[in-house]
């Protein structure tokens, strides 16, 4: 199955008294080929940005550099 590796960076859920104070969460999630456009417009939708996008193989949970 076809997925990709997709690393980004969204502004944090919680709001913070002040808006200058922003915490960014990174985070790295396979997403199936066929999904890959609903995952990023959910990432632009919530002020994120795409960081890298790698093309992986196999399945969720095992290590896309051995075959």
């Amino acid at each position: 199955m076809r997925m990709f590796r997709v690393t980004a960076c969204v502004p944090s859920q919680t709001r913070i008294r002040t808006q200058r104070e922003l915490q960014n969460t990174y985070f790295t999630k396979l997403v199936p080929y066929d999904n890959w456009f609903r995952e990023q417009q959910r990432i632009m939708k919530m002020g994120g940005k795409i960081v890298k996008v790698e093309l992986a193989t196999g399945k969720p949970g095992t290590n896309a550099g051995l075959q």
